[in-house]
């Protein structure tokens, strides 16, 4: 028996994938398939036609043709032996029995056929036998996979111990070194003031008055090596409502740090909102700075549906130079008409809404810099968007808990969205108050069991086109549905809804240009799912 060639041709005579198994020309083999629509009558049951040099054994598959072309002295059973293997195998790799599902698989299929057909003579294998081949699984590639990874986690568990001993030396010795703080921590309240009340010394010399005196920004070291001019009562026992302002020296800041890791609550006398958003943005280099920063709230249904959506956009402007003051402000939007824009109240609004431009209604007026604004900027844009439309959310969780015996197996999934990319996303997962953590049995990315508040956090570092969808399960002791929601989101992206662009800054005073940058971030401010 010699096989000519395997192929899938449409009932019109369109040649879909064909593999040749013996030395033929093109020419030859196009003429062949070319004629064998032509040979088949209708109204017959055979599955082979012969002509003077070849046969042609055929198979109909939904509206194609599996055929076989083999040479006349071929065994027919054989022949059709091979064809059933065939016919067997084209499902298996095609979703769809059509043109364009044969062509989708084209590649799959010819490397199927190689299998099963070597030089023209079948081989003996199985179908089971041929999708391993075609896989080409490897025992010791996949041992060799899990010898790495258990390598990889037990250096993260050492990293892990390491960092966790270094800490600890860190604050017993922040503790040793500020042994004069132990006496500050409240009764009852687990609450430690960190700096005295404000202190300040009169001028006419008449004891604590309110009137301008001298700032003391000094260490605790430095400050008991004062020259002892006035009582030292004075320093350790100052009246209520009066103190010393000690400045926060690296080593307090330190020890203040230590504390905040152990779970105590820091009470501090410095501008808290200051300091948070100098911490979540670095501090601008370029002399003109726009923020444009969007925050999601969102409520999804367990069930599925949107029961809030709602996103809250700004941008901002922040200015190092005075001199770069006189400026206007050129954007772009992204033409969604379900967001609503109103600009500051001293902002041109005409210019905005002919030509895009924020400027101020004085034009000789300059904008704030950063010296005497806001630390965050300059409020120039607002807008917002509300929608009840599904597709707009950029990140969807199912959780399916059922019960089996003794034990509550829960699964989730998330699937996000094509719009961004999402970074830093935790998804947290309330659990029934239990003694151990949860048997984690299958995740996509990282997982976290915080057993003071019994809460389960799947971390993943960042959703692109390469993990839209994410699975986890995970296995507890048996609970109601219930207990596990509602189930909070946070994430960060570097794209927004509005798509808001600028586009340039105009000097109002000529000249070129001064440098811009542009920061632009979407928030997940309270995302849910109940």
């Amino acid at each position: 028996m010699v096989v000519l060639a395997a192929s899938i041709v449409s009932k019109s005579g369109k040649v879909l994938v064909s593999r040749q198994f013996v030395d033929m020309s093109r020419i030859r083999v196009e003429g062949l398939l070319a004629a064998f629509p032509k040979l088949i009558g209708t109204g017959k049951q055979h599955t082979y036609v012969e002509t003077e040099n070849v046969r042609y054994v055929y198979q109909p598959i939904e509206g194609l043709y599996l055929l076989l072309v083999t040479n006349k002295q071929s065994n027919i059973l054989e022949d059709l032996d091979t064809l059933r293997l065939l016919s067997k195998l084209v499902p298996e790799y095609c979703m769809s029995l059509d043109e364009e599902g044969i062509c989708k698989t084209a590649f799959e299929l010819i490397f199927a056929f190689d299998e099963v057909i070597s030089l023209g003579h079948k081989e003996n294998v199985t179908v089971t036998q041929v999708k391993q081949y075609c896989e080409m699984e490897s025992h010791e590639e996949k041992l060799h996979k899990l010898v790495l990874q258990n390598k990889i986690n037990e250096t993260k568990d050492v990293m892990k111990r390491k960092a966790n001993e270094i800490d600890k030396s860190k604050v017993e010795k922040s503790r040793g070194e500020r042994g004069g703080f132990k006496g500050l921590q409240g009764m009852g309240s687990g609450r430690i003031e960190t700096s005295f009340s404000e202190m300040s010394i009169s001028s006419s010399g008449s004891g604590f008055g309110s009137g301008p005196g001298f700032g003391l920004t000094t260490d605790a070291d430095s400050f008991s090596s004062k020259p002892k001019g006035r009582p030292p009562s004075s320093a350790t026992a100052p009246p209520k409502g009066l103190g010393m302002q000690l400045g926060k020296t690296q080593k307090t800041n330190q020890f203040l740090e230590s504390l905040k890791a152990e779970g105590e609550v820091i009470l501090e006398d410095v501008q808290p909102k200051a300091a948070s958003s100098k911490l979540a943005a670095p501090p601008p280099t370029d002399p003109i700075t726009l923020t444009v920063e969007e925050k999601l709230n969102v409520t999804l249904k367990q069930d599925g549906g949107v029961s809030n959506f709602d996103v809250q956009g700004t941008l901002s402007l922040q200015i190092l130079n005075q001199e770069d003051g006189l400026i206007q402000v050129q954007i772009e939007t992204g033409g969604n008409p379900g967001i609503l824009f109103k600009t500051h109240p001293n902002i041109n609004k005409e210019l905005f809404s002919n030509e895009n431009i924020l400027g101020l209604k004085d034009p000789n007026r300059p904008f704030p810099t950063g010296q005497t604004g806001d630390a965050a900027g300059v409020g120039l844009l607002r807008w917002r968007m509300q929608s009840v439309d599904e597709s707009l959310v950029p990140l969807t969780i199912n959780c399916w808990p059922s019960v089996s015996g003794n034990e509550t197996y829960v699964n989730i999934e998330y699937e996000a969205s094509s719009m961004f990319d999402l970074r830093n996303v935790t998804i947290s997962v309330p659990l029934p108050a239990l003694r151990e953590a949860p048997n984690v049995r299958q995740i996509d990315g990282e997982w976290r069991y915080d057993s003071r508040n019994s809460i389960l956090q799947w971390s993943i570092l960042l959703i692109d086109n390469s993990n839209r969808s994410g699975s986890m399960e995970f296995v507890v002791p048996p609970a109601d549905s219930s207990a596990f929601f509602p189930i909070s989101v946070q994430f960060a992206a570097t794209s927004t809804f509005s798509d808001l662009k600028v586009l340039n800054i105009l000097p109002l005073r000529g000249g070129s240009p001064p440098k811009f940058s542009q920061r632009t971030q979407l928030i997940s401010e309270n995302y849910d799912v109940v």
